[in-house]
């Protein structure tokens, strides 16, 4: 694909060396995501029309893939992008979608609320017309690169329809937003996901994503699939790198009084191997998944509800394989397996949660409404 080589360069000069920093002090990665617009990153899903990369959900989740593999706090907050990206594809104003296919501009998603938590289709902030325009207000509880994307794509209540759900383009230096931080988290520490508050923010009537009150199924079809085939292909990404971390390991430290490297110990290898097959086995059903969705397979609703699900368990348990192969090394923060572990745990908690991904899957199973009461 045209973007490879720009960004491998971006990987090797830019996001590998800052990822433990990153990581250690919570660092927003600024300049990778500069590196990223100047590149034709930032830009990767957007119309060619408009000046973009004009690709689709299959480049966006290989590139979130091979970030992930140096940091995934990174690769969050690109991940975010994309997902909005597709939201103003679909049906955002030409003018902010130019700015992103130029890579000036990152945006981001504003979905989980301190009211509804996880429960990201019942938004309890408001949107109610005034003399301005629109008046938000809102309590968002994590929002992905707060205080530093350029936009937010941004759930509330309908202003008059019917439907739990309306979005809309929030610029982020509207007046009455406030961000609360800084992020200090267990993992993902350098992604900036961060309370933000709106009181009264005023946009105007224009800056409505689709119609009022069909936000729940913009983000059912357009939003949701690029978001847990991303978060899928980050949790593969991160795989693929610990178990390749684990297996250096093995192979490059020695058991002296044996004359031995530890790849030598068959028990070891095992489990190198039962990682390797979990992490190929993941991989396997993420490209599974992108094909149903690109050829309009009739399973391709249930391989997107199971594959952020699947691939999230999958990478901790891998994560975990490798701190037991690497023994007391791994609990050394310069090896870098205990940061993978930190960072896989993130997926599972993640809105739409494991949890709620497995009633989902429940439900389609079963032939019960994906989410009962929605309306």
């Amino acid at each position: 694909m045209g973007y490879t080589d720009d960004l491998v360069s971006a990987l090797e000069e830019v996001v590998a060396p800052s990822a433990d920093d990153v990581d250690r002090n919570g660092t927003f990665p600024r300049a990778a995501m500069q590196r990223f617009g100047e590149v034709g990153i930032l830009g990767l899903a957007s119309a060619t029309d408009i000046g973009g990369g004009g690709e689709g959900l299959r480049a966006a989740a290989d590139v979130v893939n091979q970030v992930a593999r140096h940091c995934s706090s990174t690769a969050m907050v690109l991940m975010m992008h994309y997902s909005g990206t597709a939201a103003l594809e679909a049906h955002g104003a030409a003018e902010v979608r130019r700015e992103i296919a130029s890579g000036r501009h990152l945006t981001t998603l504003a979905f989980s609320e301190t009211g509804s938590r996880s429960h990201f289709w019942a938004p309890m902030s408001t949107a109610v017309p005034d003399d301005d325009g629109i008046r938000l207000d809102a309590r968002k509880s994590w929002v992905t690169a707060a205080g530093e994307a350029d936009s937010y794509v941004w759930s509330s209540r309908p202003v008059d329809a019917e439907g739990p759900m309306t979005l809309w383009l929030v610029p982020s230096h509207a007046g009455g937003l406030t961000v609360s931080g800084p992020f200090d988290g267990l993992g993902l520490r350098g992604n900036a996901s961060r309370p933000v508050t709106a009181e009264g923010v005023n946009v105007a009537s224009g800056a409505i994503l689709g119609e009022d009150g069909a936000g729940l199924d913009i983000g059912l079809s357009v939003i949701l699939p690029w978001f847990l085939v991303m978060n899928a292909a980050a949790s593969v990404g991160l795989m693929e790198a610990v178990t390749n971390e684990a297996a250096s390991h093995l192979a490059n430290t020695r058991l002296e009084h044996l004359d031995q490297s530890l790849a030598q110990q068959p028990a070891l290898r095992a489990e190198l191997a039962r990682m390797r097959l979990e992490t190929d086995k993941a991989a396997s059903l993420l490209n599974d998944t992108i094909q149903a969705i690109e050829t309009g397979r009739e399973d391709a609703t249930l391989r997107v509800l199971e594959i952020k699900a699947a691939t999230a368990d999958t990478a901790v348990h891998v994560a975990d394989q490798a701190m037991k192969v690497c023994g007391g090394a791994a609990f050394r923060k310069e090896l870098g397996v205990e940061r993978r572990l930190r960072d896989a745990l993130a997926a599972r908690v993640m809105a739409p949660t494991t949890d709620a991904l497995l009633d989902f899957v429940g439900r389609v199973l079963t032939g019960l409404p994906l989410m009962e009461g929605a309306g």
